[in-house]
């Protein structure tokens, strides 16, 4: 593979998509995990499907489907989470059931010729375009920028909001930048790992990295070097087993996380 590494386009771009998405699910998966916004991120990834269902029904890029359906679910369940008295988990398993099944339902309708998706339910980081590349690169930019410059008023956010809120800190701010970014971080790794599979992508990296450091930084730092392992061994196993990337990424995380746990019960 490390040949082939520099004679394929197409292996230069997974690898830079790796590089890149490896910063994304490093430093998201533990904005996710602190704000305990796990299954509400599991949820707004199914909803992408009823986007891309309603594109390829309309005859539009699925991409920009997925994100605008996925960009209005994210918006009333941040109001919901704000104001609602209904318990979270209702609504984001509603969100998620009504995604998938307007999906399918857009996709029925379509005449003739079912368009294959797979590669949005399971993904296929080996297909990623240039456009694919460029839009990784500008949400990499825009979330190590804004983690780096408010990088205490993120830590204030994420660990103690009436605190936060306390020092003038706007939190309603963060609140709602915070899914907009957890949003614009699943559309774009659904290329790597599909809808199915890119909530692991989002927990594996932060979870692994809480076994190895309790400071937040190093949460950080680990979780990116976490995320890279993660992706380019299970990109290295799907090249020769000749198996889904996005499977190969996740199984390879799910195992490296087991063997730390374990390490750390025995000693």
């Amino acid at each position: 593979m490390f040949n082939a590494l520099f004679e394929y386009q197409f292996l230069q771009y997974a690898f830079i998509v790796i590089l890149l998405s490896s910063v994304v699910c490093g430093i998201m998966s533990n904005l996710i995990i602190e704000k305990k916004m796990l299954m509400i991120s599991g949820g707004l990834a199914h909803t992408a499907y009823g986007g891309i269902g309603l594109a390829y029904f309309l005859s539009f890029n699925p991409t920009l489907g997925a994100l605008g359906f996925t960009l209005c679910c994210a918006f009333f369940i941040a109001v919901l989470n704000r104001k609602a008295t209904i318990p979270n988990d209702i609504f984001i398993a509603l969100f998620w059931a009504l995604g998938m099944a307007l999906g399918i339902i857009f996709i029925g309708l379509i005449p003739g010729y079912t368009p294959n998706i797979e590669s949005y339910l399971f993904g296929n980081i080996l297909s990623v375009s240039l456009e694919d590349l460029l839009s990784m690169a500008v949400l990499t930019c825009l979330i190590f920028i804004s983690l780096i410059l408010f990088y205490k008023d993120w830590q204030l956010f994420l660990f103690d909001e009436d605190f936060a809120r306390l020092q003038g800190i706007a939190v309603n701010f963060y609140h709602y930048f915070l899914y907009l970014l957890v949003t614009l971080s699943i559309i774009l790794l659904i290329r790597v790992a599909g809808i199915i599979l890119v909530l692991a992508l989002l927990s594996a990296p932060a979870a692994s990295a809480s076994l190895c450091s309790k400071s937040f930084t190093g949460r950080l730092v680990l979780s990116v070097l976490f995320s890279f392992i993660f992706s380019f061994c299970g990109l290295w196993l799907s090249y020769y087993l000749n198996v889904s990337s996005g499977a190969s990424i996740v199984v390879f995380a799910f195992c490296i996380y087991s063997l730390l746990l374990l390490r750390k019960k025995i000693m």
